[in-house]
């Protein structure tokens, strides 16, 4: 096989692949292949182009023994860490005996388990805290508290605060997941987003009241539908008011701003926005891309106080996703923060 046919092989094979053959130096390498080894890797012995020692000693044995050898070849570009799957198979390319190596990048199959294993040890966290203070007041509920009825109120409404906390954790994480089992069913239903938004800030009023907050709904308060699902939609402007009402601070306004345009940016065509405006301190641009993350708080001392469960915005943001709209968030320190979604009209 000529140089040139066994360079057009490689090409057809999806995935960066390298051959290496007479004198362990590398025949042919696809473009994937020299995009990730370099463009001048043709002729050089494999040692001095590939470096990674797993990598290496896969080739060696394969050379050897002729068995399929598999293992990782992890590096870096841009900034972001690689993980490819490298499978070195013997071949025979005609003019002697090779090896064909293969890199699969399974990047992303290593990050989605990363997020799986934070997840299990976010959730394991956040409910072993009440599950630890539960079990100590009860440990001193049967001892040195049986008869003190003062310590037994105080302690019982502790109890009740953090067993409220995790029935909120398990509600948030059940919604999150029901959320995500839909994300890719659009919903076809029509919709009053600015009647459900009203509905939504009357149910709420105690809620401002009780911390001295006013609630402004301003533009249109009726008749402007969106293919939606009514509870998803509700979720998400309850979520968000309340967000504003627990952090723009007493005595301040929340204003919930409602425009509709033939032509919102965020969406190229015809939609409505509505943005939940607080007078709060803020929040640093180096919070703001994580925002959405699980579990991811600014302050989270603050947000567990305020009964936060960290869920609230990954909801918010699954939900958007399934109407395909899109979520901006808009802050600076000492300036209040602004909240949007975007939804299209049709």
């Amino acid at each position: 096989m000529t140089e040139a046919f066994l360079s057009q092989l490689l090409q057809a094979i999806p995935l960066p692949a390298v051959l290496i053959g007479r004198g362990e130096r590398i025949l042919a390498a696809n473009s994937g292949a020299r995009t990730m080894l370099g463009h001048a890797i043709i002729g050089r012995h494999f040692i001095t182009a590939i470096r990674h020692p797993a990598v290496l000693d896969a080739v060696e044995g394969c050379l050897r023994d002729h068995q399929v050898r598999r293992t990782r070849h992890l590096t870096s570009e841009a900034g972001r860490d690689l993980t490819y799957e490298v499978t070195a198979s013997h071949i025979d390319t005609g003019a002697g005996e090779g090896v064909l190596l293969c890199f699969e990048d399974v990047t992303s199959l290593e990050q989605v388990g990363q997020m799986r294993r934070d997840f299990v040890a976010n959730v394991s966290h956040e409910l072993r805290t009440p599950l630890t203070a539960l079990i100590g007041f009860i440990e001193t509920l049967r001892g040195p508290a049986r008869r003190d009825e003062a310590a037994q109120d105080r302690f019982l409404g502790i109890m009740e605060r953090e067993a409220h906390r995790m029935e909120r954790l398990v509600r948030d994480l059940l919604s999150l997941s029901r959320v995500e089992a839909e994300e890719r069913v659009r919903p076809t239903d029509r919709v009053d987003v600015a009647a459900i938004l009203g509905s939504v800030l009357r149910a709420l009023e105690p809620v401002a009241a009780e911390s001295d907050v006013s609630l402004v709904q301003t533009g249109p308060t009726e008749d402007v539908r969106v293919l939606g699902d009514e509870d998803q939609l509700r979720q998400v402007m309850t979520n968000l008011a309340e967000n504003a009402i627990k952090y723009g601070g007493k005595g301040k306004q929340v204003r919930v701003e409602v425009t509709t345009s033939e032509d919102v940016a965020a969406l190229r065509g015809p939609g409505v926005e509505i943005a939940f405006h607080d007078q709060g301190p803020g929040i640093d641009l180096v919070h703001i891309p994580r925002l959405t993350e699980r579990f991811y708080r600014v302050d989270s001392h603050r947000s567990r106080e305020m009964g936060g469960t960290g869920l609230g915005l990954a909801i918010v943001k699954h939900i958007v996703t399934r109407h395909r709209g899109r979520l901006r968030i808009l802050s600076e320190p000492g300036q209040g923060s602004c909240f949007v979604i975007s939804l299209p009209m049709q």
